[in-house]
Order: C-alpha cells, then structure tokens, then sequence
C-alpha cells in the first residue's frame, strides 16, 4: 500500500471516529429534547427550546460528515507527477517563511489536523481559501499568501 493510500485510510478512519462521537452527542441531545422532564415549568423556561435547538444542530452536524466520509471513501489515492498542477487528493508541502506544512486536498472533510509519518498534516477541502489559492498551482509557485510556496505536490 502507498504512503498516500495509508494516509487516506488513516484520514477515513479519523473521520469515521469522529462521525461515531457526533451520533452519540446527538443521540443525547435528542433524548435531553425530548425527555418529558425537559418540559418548560414556564413562559421563560427555554431548556426545551434549547436542547431541541442543539438536537437539530448536531443532526445536520452528522449528516453533513456522513456525506462527506461518503465521497472521501470513493477517493481514489493518486500520486501527482512533479509538474502536474494540484487538485484533489494532492498532498502539497509548502513553505511558509522556512517552516515546511502539509496539506491534503479533500473533496469534503477539511478541518482536520492529524500526524503521519511525522508530519502534521492540515486537511482542506473545497471551500477552504486556502484550498482554493493552493488549487491549479504547480511546484515553485507561490500562491495567493506571499509566504506560501509548493515545494512539493505528491
């Protein structure tokens, strides 16, 4: 298996946990919404309100996650040559005054932050500025923030 397919399964399986964390949450959230004991003793008791507030938000919260570990499962992992511009699924290195950061391109699930291989590794997906200002580039050019040139695109 190669090293980017390694942090592709690595990157599903860190998303795969935190999308578990967020059903339990919002498993809670929607029994405290609708737990008889959560029923407002007045005209100014918003506790009800509230949780089921939180109850939606975390549902979308799930769903939205769950959507995007759908389209990072069908990800394949390419390998980038040293001249092709960077696109989804690129693992970019660039400097920022002389401090190296990685950056994986995702098609949904950025975010995130994870290490491998050593590396502190910044997932980014669409609509990230810096997604996009990385996005088209080749190696050498600097983007948009004139502090952060690709040094590398596998």
């Amino acid at each position: 298996m190669s090293p980017k397919a390694r942090l592709l399964d690595l990157v599903r399986r860190d998303l795969r946990q935190t999308l578990e964390r967020l059903r339990a949450a919002a498993a809670e959230a929607h029994a405290a919404a609708t737990d008889p004991d959560s029923k407002a003793e007045s005209k100014y008791d918003t506790r009800s309100l509230e949780a089921s507030y939180l109850a939606a938000g975390q549902a979308r919260n799930v769903e939205e996650l769950a959507q995007a570990l759908e389209r990072l499962e069908r990800l394949e992992a390419k390998d980038f040559e040293i001249t092709d511009p960077v696109a989804c699924g690129a693992l970019v290195e660039a400097d920022r005054d002389g401090v190296p950061a990685w950056y994986l391109l995702l098609p949904a699930g950025g975010g995130h932050e994870l290490e491998f291989e050593g590396r502190s590794i910044t997932l980014l997906a669409p609509d990230s500025r810096l997604y996009q200002a990385l996005d088209g580039k080749t190696m050498g050019e600097v983007c948009d923030d004139p502090d952060l040139m690709i040094t590398e695109v596998s």
